[in-house]
């Protein structure tokens, strides 16, 4: 069958179409026919080499959120999953290939309503946007600041923090025409990168936010700090922009009469049979029309490198899919 894996660790030019053997699916997993591969930040970042230090080489397949056919499962495993259109994790490897396996845990059936393109731009984004803000804790009538909002998580945050109540919802993006696109979504206050209002702003974005969503992290992200009402809390979900600096907390500590909140998020948290309902209700809402999934393009799995490249240029709004040319 055919994947893409890592050939040398860098620049999108390092990916490489491999044939390699169909796996097989061991006990607890399921073996299955991509329709649509997700490709997410974490996927460049691996490329990159930045997580080398984990354990990644040269020879790995990327890609960890998959939907299709259940093709067939191993032992200890339900053999009724065989057949169904489903969503799955595969976790941070093996999802780039025309078949691959999945823990049977975390399948996820699809309704009829939603496509295997949807599947994967709303399943783990909306799944990190849902939990983060719980984390926070986020509750209706509250403010909220998405930082870095025109990727799949930053779009799912705020599309559920519009839905759930929040009284104003920021967003920081790079252009007047993402930000347009944001208030479709649910924003209602749209920032450039530093945080301020654009030159076309319609009225004032808050003077300082109760919950701040971070995608980005990076150098810049003790800043944020000074945008926290009394009481505020920062959640970071993804690194995208870097590792902050080790004295990030600085500006917390010296805002102590704030009493202000620091936390990251990782799903790997979160126990698997809530993972699951949590998806299936995001799946349901974006079926009944109250989420939206955001595709910014659809490519054969052969272009992966072109995926990447948009990624790393800053091209993508939402998500881009990989689709294997055998479907």
């Amino acid at each position: 069958m055919k994947a893409v894996a890592i050939r040398e660790f860098g620049g999108p030019q390092g990916l490489a179409v491999i044939h390699t053997p169909e796996p097989s699916p061991g006990p607890g997993e399921a073996l299955i026919h991509t329709e649509a591969i997700g490709v997410g930040g974490v996927d460049t970042m691996i490329r990159s080499g930045a997580y080398a230090a984990y354990g990644f080489r040269p020879g790995h397949i990327l890609g960890g959120e998959i939907a299709g056919t259940v093709l067939a499962v191993g032992t200890d495993t339900d053999p009724a999953w065989i057949g169904q259109r489903v969503w799955g994790f595969t976790g941070l490897g093996g999802g780039y290939a025309e078949r691959a396996v999945a823990p049977a845990a975390t399948l996820v059936p699809l309704g009829p309503q939603l496509t295997a393109a949807d599947a994967v731009t709303l399943g783990s984004s909306g799944l990190v946007a849902h939990f983060a803000l719980r984390r926070a804790p986020f509750t209706p009538g509250e403010s909220v600041l998405v930082r870095g909002a025109s990727g799949g998580i930053g779009i799912m945050a705020v599309q559920l923090a519009a839905r759930d109540g929040a009284s104003a919802v920021a967003v920081t993006t790079s252009t007047a025409a993402r930000g347009h696109r944001l208030r479709t979504l649910g924003a209602t206050h749209v920032l450039d990168r530093s945080g301020h209002d654009g030159p076309d702003a319609p009225a004032p974005s808050p003077a300082g936010y109760d919950v701040i969503i971070d995608v980005v992290a990076g150098p810049d992200l003790p800043t944020l700090f000074t945008r926290l009402n009394p009481n505020g809390r920062i959640v970071t979900v993804g690194t995208v922009g870097g590792f902050p600096p080790a004295d990030l907390a600085a500006p917390m500590i010296a805002a102590f009469q704030k009493s202000l909140s620091y936390a990251t998020f990782s799903a790997d948290t979160v126990p698997q049979a809530a993972r699951n309902a949590a998806t299936t209700d995001l799946f349901t809402a974006a079926e009944h029309g109250t989420l939206h999934s955001v595709v910014h393009q659809v490519l054969p799995l052969e272009q992966a490198a072109q995926a990447h490249r948009m990624m790393d240029d800053g091209e993508v709004f939402g998500r881009i899919v990989l689709t294997p040319t055998d479907n």
